[in-house]
């Protein structure tokens, strides 16, 4: 009689002798088979579970595709529209930031010349989105499309590209403010840094590449005792994030006119106002606070000395982007390839006349009619800097730029849009 062992282990290595009618086999067999059946339904489950993951998948992707808020052909005859220059030798521009402040002006300027205009902008909430869509609305009734987009989206603007052929670019897309850096530092990198080298990223790779115009900012000059500011100055002590993320575009942009042949120039704006205003600016939470009653904030420097600025209005402003447009040169790269040097220019554009804060506040008392509730307090360490000043000796000479509002005219002309967009009547809100 067989031993158990050998009922169970084979006299041949690798081979089994199996006795079925035996009762140990028989139950070994319904295990097995029971085991074979419920391996086969785990793979059935398993293979059904993967296929829907990746049907939904499917789906997501498809409605990520269909969902996005560009592209048909309804849209890029939009943007041809748009584009489309009206007198010889005219400009085909984009404008990013174009439902911003200064965006909103330069591109309804390049219109009424007679240059094509396509807008970029993301509508972000840094600020009243309700201010920006007011904008867009403007820019549509003069024929100008702005395109709803981030910066950051590289096939967004390699289809732009592919459908206009645009002359220039105007970058002025930015997450602005000094202040708000400390809240939010990410947003800075994001727009002001990933955002720009996105932006060059579809410059360079173009075929014709387009020259860039970009905002830098006044801030660059950072902790620099020196004034009146010149484009020679050191510009490696920067006082708050958002001036360092400037910085850094400049050191950006001068990387990819070294490599790539790009035509760049850099604008440092100097505290820009007048209608259509960022409501973050001081001059316009001011306007805002005085004809509600409520007390302003005034920030002194260190042992009492009160801040000043290089205010500049922004009709001056526009002159002196338009200017840099007209001067630009032609970028000498195609494709992502260099053929030859290009252009690298850096103007300051302000007013070259400071005005203390105080002074400001007496201007914008005069105009709407009401004393300010003042509260003197000083300045923390958040990045401001107690004083600006523009020398533009540079801009006069090769972009012929003169300014010519002053701070008194310009508020007037500001408040006198103020009052007529928040529907104030005599210093009054209309019902």
């Amino acid at each position: 009689m067989p031993s158990l062992q050998d009922e169970l282990f084979p006299s041949t290595p690798g081979k089994f002798k199996i006795d079925r009618n035996h009762p140990m086999n028989r139950h070994f067999h319904r295990c097995f088979a029971s085991t074979t059946t419920m391996f086969f339904w785990a793979l059935f489950f398993i293979a059904l579970t993967a296929s829907y993951l990746s049907f939904q998948s499917f789906v997501d992707s498809g409605s990520r595709y269909f969902s996005v808020s560009w592209g048909g052909i309804q849209w890029e005859k939009q943007l041809r529209h748009s584009a489309q220059t009206h007198r010889p030798n005219g400009l085909s521009v984009l404008v990013t930031g174009a439902a911003g402040f200064v965006g909103t002006h330069v591109s309804l300027a390049l219109k009424k010349r007679g240059d094509g205009v396509v807008g970029l902008d993301n509508f972000n909430s840094y600020y009243d989105p309700s201010l920006k869509k007011a904008r867009k609305s403007l820019l549509s009734d003069h024929g100008i499309f702005v395109v709803d987009g981030d910066l950051n989206d590289a096939r967004l603007l390699e289809k732009l590209f592919d459908v206009v052929v645009f002359s220039h670019v105007m970058h002025l897309a930015a997450q602005a403010g000094v202040r708000y850096a400390m809240e939010n530092p990410n947003s800075y990198v994001h727009s002001n840094i990933a955002g720009l080298v996105t932006l060059l990223e579809a410059c360079k790779s173009a075929n014709p590449q387009p020259a860039v115009v970009w905002a830098s900012s006044s801030s660059v000059y950072g902790l620099n005792e020196k004034v009146p500011f010149s484009e020679s100055d050191r510009t490696d002590q920067p006082a708050s994030l958002y001036a360092a993320t400037k910085k850094a575009g400049e050191e950006i942009t001068h990387t990819y006119n070294h490599i790539y042949g790009l035509s760049i120039t850099g604008l440092r704006f100097f505290t820009v106002y007048g209608p259509w205003g960022r409501p973050d600016m001081a001059y316009f939470s001011f306007t805002r606070n005085i004809l509600q009653g409520k007390p302003i904030t005034v920030f002194r420097g260190k042992n009492r000395v009160d801040l000043a600025r290089d205010f500049t209005y922004i009709d001056d402003i526009v002159k002196g982007c338009l200017g840099s447009l007209d001067t630009s040169g032609k970028s000498t790269g195609s494709g992502g390839k260099k053929t030859g040097p290009a252009a690298y220019r850096i103007f300051n554009l302000g007013n070259t006349s400071p005005v203390t804060v105080p002074t400001l506040v007496s201007i914008l008392e005069r105009h709407l009619k009401v004393k300010a509730k003042k509260n003197v307090v000083e300045m923390p360490g958040n990045g401001d800097v107690p004083f600006t000043h523009a020398n533009i000796s540079s801009a006069r000479k090769e972009l012929g730029y003169k300014p010519t509002t002053d701070l008194q005219t310009g508020l007037k002309k500001f408040v006198r849009w103020y009052l007529s967009y928040y529907g104030y009547n005599h210093g009054k809100p209309v019902n």
